[in-house]
């Protein structure tokens, strides 16, 4: 027992297409904003505090043995 598809069916399958289509895309939009405005609060904070780096300069030559 086969069924055709009707021309209205079609219609309606185009037409349910395309706006869960939009509604994909405007979704994504709104979240991928979200998370950029998101990251561009984080990086407003000053960065965490470091100990203090120390220099390793020597104040003396190294040995050559030739």
């Amino acid at each position: 027992m086969g069924t055709t598809l009707t021309p209205e069916f079609w219609e309606r399958f185009a037409v349910l297409l395309v706006a869960a289509m939009a509604v994909t895309f405007v979704l994504t939009a709104l979240f991928d904003a979200l998370v950029v405005r998101m990251k561009d609060r984080r990086g407003h904070r000053p960065p965490p505090a470091r100990a203090p780096h120390r220099p390793t300069i020597t104040h003396h030559r190294t040995p050559v043995h030739g």
